[in-house]
């Protein structure tokens, strides 16, 4: 885990917001591509400058372009606002 990835506790409380698809469980590396995506709003770079350690560049951006055009984001955000 990098430095500013979530942690366990963190990750907790997100990934039941995270969209799963109707035939099984969350994709093994969502939580990576949920840090990546992170990691290239914090850092201001383009996509395609998204770490390895977070998957292909453009599987994290077609995983952040589905969850926005879902509305996953605003959602979850509203979801943190309540629990606190």
């Amino acid at each position: 885990m990098a430095r500013f990835d979530v942690t366990d506790a963190e990750w907790a409380l997100i990934e039941p917001h995270v969209p799963v698809a109707a035939t099984g469980p969350l994709p093994r590396r969502v939580r990576d591509q949920f840090n990546g995506i992170l990691w290239r709003f914090r850092t201001g770079s383009g996509w395609r400058d998204v770490p390895q350690r977070y998957g292909p560049w453009s599987t994290v951006y077609s995983r952040f372009n589905s969850w926005a055009k879902a509305g996953m984001f605003q959602a979850l955000m509203d979801a943190l606002i309540a629990e606190a």
